[in-house]
């Protein structure tokens, strides 16, 4: 764990040595924000349903894009060859960097905390279920990052990185919204397929344990499969 924590310091502290880090921040504030306040002044209603409903497709875009250079990047420079030289294993390195993406997702949330503080003072705000969107968001932005991290072992091309990233959340995002289409043998399993599905759930303020039980196996069997690409590529 010690190697574990080294690599997550080091790429913890890169998203916030370039400017990417910021411009990403800045524009995920600005959608959330932007869609939020509106739609709040729309209804008037003193809760964050609008916002926790759009975070699953904003994450879709923003966490692939966070994601996108963890693996790619040094498979292109070659950096990635000279970090195997060190006493870490491929466990660590994967390990380490799903660590800082999912560090920065969850931070990348503490200034929305002034959503719900804004709120409760133009009315009265039920804090349950804004705890529960909250924990929801980190375990969705987790699952998102792991997806991320499998997307950018693929391949040294950052841009496919992050389309293969973005296409699988996405996909996860919608696919219990297309259940009208499919046949209705299949509609159980897909809809719990739907990290939408399960994040609604949560965002309610209801913590289910098989809601918990779907983001730690989507994020679980992502960063398995990003463990057999970069022992592939060895």
């Amino acid at each position: 764990m010690r190697q574990v924590g080294h690599i997550f310091k080091k790429e913890f502290s890169v998203y916030f040595i370039s400017p990417v880090g910021y411009i990403v921040i800045s524009i995920f504030l600005l959608v959330t924000g932007w869609f939020f306040f509106t739609t709040f002044f729309l209804y008037n209603q003193a809760n964050l349903r609008n916002f926790f409903a759009l975070l699953p497709l904003t994450f879709s875009f923003i966490v692939p894009a966070i994601t996108m250079r963890l693996f790619s990047e040094e498979l292109n420079v070659g950096s990635y060859e000279v970090l195997l030289t060190m006493p870490v294993t491929f466990l660590d390195v994967v390990l380490g960097k799903f660590l800082a993406a999912a560090a920065f997702v969850s931070a990348m949330l503490i200034p929305t905390l002034a959503y719900p503080v804004t709120v409760s003072f133009l009315g009265e705000l039920d804090w349950g279920p804004v705890v529960g969107g909250y924990i929801g968001a980190i375990l969705l932005g987790a699952a998102f990052s792991a997806i991320g991290l499998f997307a950018s072992s693929l391949t040294r091309n950052q841009i496919i990185a992050f389309i293969i990233g973005m296409a699988i959340c996405f996909s996860l995002t919608l696919v219990d919204k297309m259940l009208f289409f499919l046949p209705q043998s299949l509609l159980g399993v897909l809809e719990y397929m739907g990290a939408d599905f399960h994040f609604e759930n949560i965002s309610k303020g209801v913590i289910d344990s098989r809601d918990i039980l779907y983001f730690l196996s989507v994020s679980f069997v992502s960063l398995y499969g990003a463990h057999l690409a970069m022992r592939h590529k060895d």
